[in-house]
């Protein structure tokens, strides 16, 4: 059964940082590209960070570019989302799905989802 699971979420002071993971088991990531999404109450889903199958290559969306860095360990089948300097415009669920392209931003072309993380930014 595949499956990923996201932790670390949680409440964080704005300016304060978060480390959030994905991990997959009945997957083996190395394989796929790995994006990380977020959706706050309301709104669609939205692309955050992508990385390539070995971790070189890796894409933002431009509100955390800067802020926000994307890794993976392939021996721990475990990808990263270090979030550096959130602001309270991150709150959201976040999201680890997998592709097997590289750069989409679009959620139909991840096929497997996690349950999702909540993140919550307060001020």
């Amino acid at each position: 059964q595949v499956q990923l699971v996201e932790s670390g979420g949680g409440l964080v002071q704005a300016g304060g940082s978060l480390r959030l993971s994905c991990a997959a088991s009945g997957l083996t990531l190395s394989g796929l590209t790995v994006g990380w999404f977020r959706q706050a109450p309301g709104k669609e889903r939205e692309f955050v960070a992508g990385i390539s199958r070995t971790g070189v290559l890796s894409y933002y969306t431009d509100s955390v570019k800067g802020r926000f860095t994307i890794s993976r360990d392939n021996a721990k089948n475990t990808v990263y989302l270090q979030m550096n300097s959130p602001q309270l415009e991150d709150t959201a669920v976040y999201y680890c799905a997998t592709s097997r392209g590289y750069g989409s931003r679009t959620p139909a072309d991840f096929t497997s989802w996690g349950q999702g993380t909540q993140v919550t930014v307060s001020s």
